[in-house]
């Protein structure tokens, strides 16, 4: 039984919004007999409910999508699966890649760079490949199914580091069951970290994102967004009034009504901002 699983081919989903990418690349790996194509998407929202539904062994992922891009749809996976993105990318581009230990190809396809490819990927899923390959190929230990130990791929620092072009963020995606809402950055409130959750509040309305704070304070606009507590990031912009609420601590009130936190640090990183 264990040698039949090990010769069953990996199970791969293309995803591309361009018709013709996506015949390419299947005919191409028409002639690698270790995959097969279960499944081709034509955007991000339906690559995030097949990939959920029929969990792949592989995705290859285009990056320049509509709608959703190729690391919002790996931001909203509960289990990314082995991904070989399928970029056009410059080298800047490429090097950021390969410090985060992801494999990617080149549009057009070279039929080498994907026969290269494909082994690393078979390597990894391979039983004891965490082990045997931990130093080399594309995928960090842990960053897919098979059984890898170790930490899970960090999309949000590959993301990072490949779009250096985009300063900060323009919204954040949150998956809510089968749904997916697209928060635009303008539109947020505050934010308050809840254990390894961040609640992102939009109109008194408040959404968990499995995130960390520290990642929000860095990666939001600086001058708009400031931490003004511990678990608290403040839109500058909805701030009505700072009142003192006890000897190093203050309360800010939003325009709506609302009331967070304000600490002694958080005071003084806000009042440098508010005085410029």
């Amino acid at each position: 039984m264990s040698s039949e699983k090990k010769s069953q081919p990996l199970r791969a989903v293309i995803v591309d919004d361009e018709d013709l990418a996506r015949q390419a690349l299947a005919a191409e790996l028409e002639e690698h007999p270790q995959v097969k194509v279960i499944a081709q998407c034509a955007n991000g929202f339906e690559a995030v409910k097949v990939i959920g539904d029929e969990e792949p062994d592989l995705v290859f992922l285009d990056i320049q999508m509509p709608k959703l891009d190729g690391f919002e749809v790996l931001e909203l996976l509960d289990d990314p699966p082995h991904v070989i993105f399928v970029t056009a990318y410059d080298e800047y581009a490429l090097k950021a890649f390969e410090v985060h230990a992801v494999d990617y190809l080149l549009k057009p396809l070279d039929p080498e760079r994907l026969s290269e490819a494909l082994e690393r990927a078979a390597g990894r899923a391979k039983p004891g490949a965490a082990s045997q390959d931990q130093r080399s190929g594309p995928f960090p230990p842990g960053s897919a199914k098979g059984g890898h130990e170790g930490a899970p791929l960090d999309v949000a620092a590959v993301a990072a580091a490949a779009r250096p072009r985009r300063k900060f963020l323009e919204r954040i995606l949150i998956k809510e069951g089968g749904d997916i809402t697209v928060v635009p950055v303008d539109s947020i409130d505050y934010l308050e970290a809840q254990d390894d959750y961040v609640n992102v509040v939009t109109g008194g309305k408040g959404r968990l994102k499995q995130q960390r704070m520290a990642y929000y304070e860095k990666h939001l606009p600086q001058g708009r967004f400031v931490r003004v507590h511990r678990s608290y990031i403040l839109n500058l912009d909805r701030l009505a009034r700072l009142e003192l609420y006890a000897k190093d601590s203050r309360i800010a009130t939003l325009r709506d009504g609302s009331k967070i936190p304000v600490s002694r640090s958080g005071y003084a990183r806000l009042k440098h901002h508010l005085d410029r």
